[in-house]
């Protein structure tokens, strides 16, 4: 019989687990609202949508326009955050502790992965940016699957990387990603720096909620040992 340890994979949400983000996100739908002469939004407003599909966040931020209005409205947001990148005006800088989390698991053989809601052309100058564009074996993209909380995103990662679900574990700071995990049948771990709160994800059905970058590692080893 083989003792070979099975191969596993964390998977990481992006926005408000890897980086912070929320600024730039806030700047870009604060010009998409001046470009449609609106009023803007309040932040928590955003943040409570940060994860989702664009074209569906801006359904949920604007209720009552239609469809293909907030289609629209989705692609100016890209425009203008694209600007921004082009502008060197995105800050994203990393949570305190992320590298130093990202070195102690792959110490410990796991496969490192990302799914987000950010689109590709997005992720990678993000991953760049902090030099982690080479740590990920595996970067699923709501450009590519369907969106949060749909479990394609996890589900083509554990395809690629040949690893079994109950192998697996998501680690995100939204509702999103927990509900993502659960409908892949796959473990998760909420993170509390992000944008919903940790009363919420735990009742979305995380193992548990950390408050640090320096509490992940043990909280994986005790989550898969149950």
């Amino acid at each position: 019989m083989s003792t070979e340890t099975p191969l596993q994979l964390a998977i990481f949400d992006c926005d408000g687990t890897l980086v912070d983000s929320q600024h730039s996100i806030i700047k870009a739908m604060d010009l998409t609202c001046e470009t449609y002469g609106l009023d803007k939004l309040t932040r928590d407003s955003i943040r409570r949508v940060v994860g989702l599909p664009l074209e569906i966040a801006m359904t949920n931020l604007f209720e009552g326009r239609t469809q293909p209005i907030c289609n629209e409205m989705a692609e100016c947001y890209r425009t203008h955050f694209r600007s921004m990148r082009l502008n060197d005006e995105v800050e994203e800088p990393l949570f305190p502790g992320t590298v130093e989390a990202l070195n102690a698991l792959e110490a410990d053989g796991w496969l490192l992965g990302v799914a987000t809601g950010k689109a590709m052309r997005g992720l990678i100058p993000t991953l760049e940016t902090h030099n982690l564009e080479k740590r990920f074996v595996t970067l699923q993209t709501a450009c590519r699957a369907m969106g949060k909380p749909h479990p394609e995103m996890v589900e083509k990662a554990l395809d690629e990387t040949g690893v079994n679900a109950q192998n697996a574990i998501v680690i995100g700071d939204t509702t999103y990603d927990i509900h993502m995990a659960s409908n892949a049948n796959v473990k998760s771990i909420g993170v509390a720096w992000g944008y919903h709160e940790p009363d919420e994800l735990m009742d979305a059905g995380a193992v548990c909620v950390v408050h640090e970058y320096s509490e992940l590692n043990q909280a994986i080893k005790k989550a898969m040992e149950n």
